[in-house]
């Protein structure tokens, strides 16, 4: 009898015990945290732990191979910061890199961007047309641009030759003065429809009703951009230029595959050498500890410059 009991009871039981399950699995922050879960975890397995484990290596002494690895304190970063004649010449092509990758893409990117909002024909082929090179695999970009860069066959040469200025041609990867901007002429060609793709988002949400009663008021073209298109468009401006410094900082695919950072080192950058010294020297310590000092660069930079463009943003609302 008691037997017959205890289970009606559980019975009894196991409604409400569902209905509190149901009522903990409606809670707001519960299904959050479940949505985040998987995309935390993904994080923490293939970019925090790599991360910590980079940082790890850069006080040891590894070749790759051998199972041991010995402390060596701050070894890595006294060679690579003092004795390393390389580093300091990628740092330079680095920083002049970043310079120039947060000018000209998002410039070039906010221009075509500007023209393909308007109402013209064929506006959308253009904006594939003109998207399509940040699909390709950098490494097909490298190879293309390093055929039209070709001293004697390139595309580049030959056009020159053509047009009657064979005095303006040049070696353009070959030569140590040429070779780095001309590697950031196929960079701009491969990442300016990813700023244009961000840019024509952010004017495709511009308020219609602010622009129209500017216009009411008199606002003339320039007018328009200034006071009301260049404001709305601040949050966008910030995250091309935020993302345009991140994939400056560690560009390695397209230098790799023009240069592989000759002729001299010319074209040395960061990032390319940081794998250069772990996976062909087989230094994994200064290859890590170069890593670091390049992820330390890139937070130094972003965080600061994040925090001055909320705080303008929150002005200006």
């Amino acid at each position: 009898m008691a037997v017959n009991i205890s289970a009606a009871d559980r019975h009894a039981r196991m409604p409400a015990r569902s209905g509190q399950l149901r009522r903990k699995l409606q809670d707001p922050t519960l299904q959050g945290l479940m949505l985040l879960a998987p995309a935390v975890l993904a994080y923490a397995v293939f970019a925090f732990y790599p991360m910590i484990d980079v940082i790890q290596l850069s006080f040891m002494k590894w070749n790759g191979l051998n199972a041991d690895k010995h402390w060596v304190g701050l070894d890595n970063y006294r060679y690579v910061l003092a004795d390393d004649p390389v580093f300091w010449v990628a740092f330079k092509n680095t920083l002049i890199w970043t310079f120039l990758s947060v000018i000209f893409p998002p410039l070039i990117g906010f221009g075509l961007a500007l023209g393909l909002n308007q109402n013209i024909p064929g506006r959308s082929p253009l904006r594939a047309l003109f998207y399509m090179p940040v699909i390709i695999a950098p490494i097909a970009v490298a190879t293309m641009w390093r055929w039209m860069f070709d001293p004697f066959f390139g595309l580049f040469n030959s056009l020159l030759s053509a047009a009657g200025w064979p005095n303006l041609i040049q070696d353009w990867l070959g030569d140590r003065n040429i070779a780095l901007y001309s590697v950031f002429i196929g960079y701009v060609w491969e990442v300016a429809g990813f700023s244009m793709v961000l840019f024509l988002a952010g004017l495709q949400g511009v308020s219609q009703t602010l622009i129209e009663a500017a216009r009411i008021d008199g606002a003339g073209r320039f007018q328009l951009f200034r006071y009301v298109t260049l404001p709305a468009l601040r949050p966008t401006i910030t995250i091309v230029l935020i993302l345009s410094l991140i994939n400056s900082l560690k560009a390695f695919d397209i230098v790799y595959g023009m240069t592989g950072g000759g002729p001299a080192q010319s074209t040395q950058m960061l990032a390319m050498w940081a794998y250069t010294q772990a996976m062909q020297l087989g230094d994994f310590g200064r290859g890590s500890a170069i890593s670091v000092v390049l992820l330390l660069i890139t937070v130094a930079i972003v965080i600061p410059y994040l925090r001055w463009t909320l705080k303008r943003q929150e002005a200006y609302q």
